[in-house]
């Protein structure tokens, strides 16, 4: 559900009840008292709560939602559209619950709803966001944040770190590690040699030097490396056209080295229909590729694509 005082309610419901996802065999893990309020305020459409226990339980139809209670501490004191402690302790509990439902082999994937990463520290959660909380929970250490949509799709270096810290942290083994991630990522979905290509850190990719080492000195032998394993990998590429090369078909997947350099783009080109994917995973993960949203949160404003699509791309990888 992610943080019961956005958007994440709201858009599961629509999602689950409109289109070729009505009757998908999919179990929330959330609070259903606040699915039920959605519901009897009219933000969403008539549903079904059915809570279960366990996954066993679940009947699959149009107009049910089975789901698996995480209820919250205090429902009545839930502000909509506002950071607070109960809202990311669910946040937790949910992913919890989810990772181990899949660890079990119960769920084969999951799709997430946005959290509050403020939210989730208010509560004592400290970790960055999905993608850092699911690696720990999992005990995963190579992982990587990729963004995907039809047209464009991007996996991330770095993520949720300063910029200055990203460029003093970045080595080879970081680097061939992503692109290897990419590479096999790819595969699992269906292309058979996939074509990387790998941003580079600096305007130009450093022309040659010009405005930055970080190419000559990571990048260039990274990729070499790579090559050496099989992996179709090109670069490092000038980062100011790599994104509408590969948007326009020239790459399947463009390594981008830190956060903004690989969001930015692929926000501009698919805001409502891009997915975020955890890769390296012992499961699927699929999230929407949007935060909490407070200031529609509970309105009936939010657009449920994102969501939709995130649910879509995990029951077809699986």
């Amino acid at each position: 559900m992610g943080d019961p005082a956005g958007v994440g309610p709201e858009i599961i419901i629509n999602s689950l009840t409109e289109g070729e996802l009505s009757g998908a065999r999919a179990v929330v893990i959330g609070s259903a008292d606040v699915l039920r309020r959605m519901i009897e305020l009219g933000i969403t459409p008539q549903a079904n709560i059915h809570v279960i226990r366990r996954v066993s339980e679940a009947t699959f139809a149009p107009d049910i939602i089975n789901v698996i209670d995480e209820p919250l501490q205090a429902p009545d004191e839930l502000v909509p559209g506002k950071v607070q402690a109960q809202a990311g302790d669910l946040a937790y509990r949910c992913i919890k619950k989810a990772t181990e439902l899949a660890m079990a082999g119960e769920v084969k994937a999951i799709a997430t709803a946005p959290l509050n990463k403020e939210a989730l520290h208010l509560a004592g959660h400290h970790y960055p966001g999905h993608t850092e909380l699911l690696a720990a929970l999992t005990e995963t250490k190579d992982y990587a944040m990729v963004l995907y949509t039809e047209k464009l799709k991007v996996i991330h270096v770095s993520t949720h770190i300063a910029l200055q810290k990203f460029l003093d942290t970045l080595n080879c083994t970081r680097v061939e590690s992503v692109i290897h991630l990419a590479d096999s990522f790819l595969k699992r979905v269906g292309y058979a040699k996939p074509r990387i290509a790998i941003a580079g850190v600096n305007p130009h990719a450093g022309e040659n030097g010009l405005f930055g080492d970080e190419e000559i000195r990571v990048l260039q032998p990274s990729i070499e490396r790579v090559k050496t394993d099989g992996v179709d990998a090109y670069g490092p590429c000038p980062p100011d056209t790599v994104f509408l090369q590969a948007y326009q078909g020239q790459y399947d997947i463009v390594v981008a080295m830190y956060h903004d350099q690989g969001h930015i783009p692929l926000k501009l080109m698919g805001f409502y229909d891009g997915v975020n994917i955890t890769a390296g995973l012992p499961f699927i993960r699929t999230s929407a590729d949007h935060g909490t949203a407070f200031d529609i949160a509970w309105q009936g404003k939010a657009n449920p694509e994102s969501m939709a699509v995130a649910l879509k791309l995990a029951l077809t990888i699986v």
